[in-house]
């Protein structure tokens, strides 16, 4: 039973200074006396080509916690000064600390796509990538993967084939294997799970969503028998939850060549990452059948339960 907790959206003012901030960490010159930059500054700053030292035209993508900038053979990853109830990126010391996370937690199933954390800085003639200045935020400089070969693009144009999906279900095989547990109480787990239950109905009953509310309820009425009435399978599962992926989606799986790369692995909240591994294959498998290949889904999930029976013979 996968259980994927949706997550509210509470912005701050994306134009809030941020003077004043300083990592420990930070290469940091004497400040200057002038107006601290705003969000918008930075934004305006990362679009220009020659921020780079490159020509041509930089793609911007905006998410609702995080701007990102493809130049080059770059991405470029800007997170905004935002707090939900699930991050906090609100002061400068925790985006760089984000950063750090980021880069060092997506090594294991993204080997060579992050690169570095870059500082951007506010020099005496503006704004910079790198270099003497004050740093006012900071960056996760990425490998740029070609969108078309994500397994989200690849089911509705060129499946990907049996030898990919298998080289995913051995990725993922081999990350589980590896993953930190971090097994909770079986009550407690049985507690997370129907508060899961309770938040996601909430937000998907939202009016605005306009989802149909019959099925929802319909849904959940059986999700929350199911704990009820069968709650041992479920509390056996305590001891097996890993230090996960935390968003295992098809949009962050890629196909590059015979490399399989999969990325944005949760930083924000080790909380969303502690997964039981099922649940996770579970989502992954229901997301590839919601973008219409089903097949894919069970492939991979038979995959990684080959791999481990495999593994224990």
């Amino acid at each position: 039973m996968a259980m994927v907790t949706a997550m509210p959206e509470a912005f701050l003012d994306p134009e809030t200074v941020e003077g004043g901030e300083r990592s420990a960490t930070s290469p940091i010159s004497p400040p200057l006396d002038r107006r601290a930059p705003t969000l918008s500054d930075k934004v305006a700053f990362l679009q220009r080509p020659s921020s780079y030292g490159l020509t041509g035209k930089v793609e911007c993508v905006e998410t609702h916690m995080s701007w990102v900038f493809l130049a080059g053979q770059r991405a470029y990853k800007l997170k905004k000064p935002v707090s939900f109830g699930y991050l906090d990126f609100s002061t400068l010391a925790k985006r760089e600390a984000a950063c750090r996370a980021e880069l060092a937690l997506n090594t294991a199933l993204a080997d060579g796509v992050y690169i570095e954390v870059a500082p951007l800085v506010l020099a005496a003639d503006g704004l910079a990538l790198g270099g003497r200045g004050a740093v006012v935020d900071w960056l996760v400089v990425m490998q740029r993967l070609d969108r078309e070969d994500m397994l989200a693009k690849r089911m509705g144009r060129r499946p990907p084939t049996r030898a990919e999906l298998d080289h995913l279900a051995l990725a993922l095989a081999r990350f589980r294997r590896h993953a930190r547990p971090r097994p909770v109480a079986p009550a407690r787990y049985l507690r997370l799970l129907r508060q899961a239950l309770i938040d996601d109905r909430a937000i998907l009953l939202r009016p605005e969503l306009r989802l149909p509310s019959g099925s929802i309820r319909r849904v959940d009425s059986v999700l929350q028998r199911a704990l009820r009435c069968r709650s041992d399978p479920f509390a056996a599962r305590a001891g097996r939850l890993i230090d996960g992926h935390g968003d295992l989606r098809p949009e962050h799986i890629c196909f590059d060549g015979p490399v399989v790369r999969i990325i944005d692995r949760i930083e924000f909240n080790a909380t969303l990452r502690r997964i039981d591994p099922l649940d996770e294959l579970a989502y992954l498998d229901l997301e590839c059948e919601r973008l219409g290949s089903p097949a894919a889904g069970c492939r991979i999930r038979a995959g990684v339960t080959h791999a481990r029976r495999k593994r224990a013979d």
